[in-house]
């Protein structure tokens, strides 16, 4: 069962962000505003609603990628609180480091680097043992299907579905506090959808605070806790 108790992993505040699209007149897109939520260790919300929605804008907002106009995304980092809507650079890089991942749809990485170094990369940063971080990496490219014979290969050249599960591999291969999914079994087949559902439900069962977006039902309703419905009508309800 989820751990609802204590504080937070992640909270938002009266979160706002709108897009000004300059070449069309000054026109304004509001992705949300007032926004307000709590995540907390060993749970799932899941993001639904139509394309458009504001929900890959929410992930990025959260992971800072984009700086919302208005409010809070305090991130639980080094027993305090930090806020990504403000923190500088070195403080934001910090916390993607070691409290929060993030599993984006495609897979941008360094040409020419091995898929076993680009798996394996936060774990070295963390001055894990190399041996003990291409073990690790191995086995979950082993367990997402990618074939020994692609491990030693850079992955600029593997199909679509191939590119998703290393990105899986690299996000899922550190247990970070919190992970941000977006759509990560969008371009997979039965079995390796499997593996992800498992993979996030193991995640949550060692205590990580998970925001994902989740377009294939049966995926959601396996992992999820909660869904914060969003559009004109954002509501949240509640699956346990």
């Amino acid at each position: 069962m989820p751990r609802y108790d204590g504080t937070p992993r992640l909270q938002v505040r009266g979160l706002a962000k709108t897009f000004t699209l300059h070449t069309q007149g000054g026109a304004v897109i509001e992705a949300f505003s007032g926004l307000n939520l709590d995540v907390f260790a060993g749970e799932c919300l899941a993001l639904h609603g139509p394309s458009g929605a504001g929900k890959s804008t929410l992930l990025r907002s959260l992971y800072a990628n984009y700086k919302p106009c208005a409010g809070h995304v305090l991130v639980h980092h080094d027993g305090g609180a930090v806020d990504m809507a403000n923190a500088p650079p070195r403080v934001i890089l910090d916390v993607r480091r070691r409290t929060m991942g993030y599993v984006s749809q495609f897979l941008r990485v360094i040409p020419r680097v091995s898929t076993l170094e680009i798996v394996t990369e936060g774990l070295l940063a963390q001055g894990v043992p190399s041996k003990e971080a291409k073990e690790r990496g191995k086995n979950l490219l082993e367990r997402l299907r990618i074939p020994k014979r692609l491990w030693s290969l850079a992955p600029a050249t593997f199909s679509g579905g191939e590119q998703q599960r290393v990105n899986i591999a690299r996000g899922f291969i550190q247990q970070y506090p919190i992970l941000l999914l977006d759509e990560p079994t969008a371009s997979l087949d039965a079995a390796n959808r499997k593996t992800v559902t498992d993979l996030i439900r193991e995640t949550k069962a060692a205590g990580t605070a998970v925001v994902g977006i989740f377009h294939d039902d049966a995926v959601r309703e396996a992992v999820a806790d909660r869904c914060l419905t969003m559009g004109s009508a954002t509501r949240e309800d509640r699956h346990v």
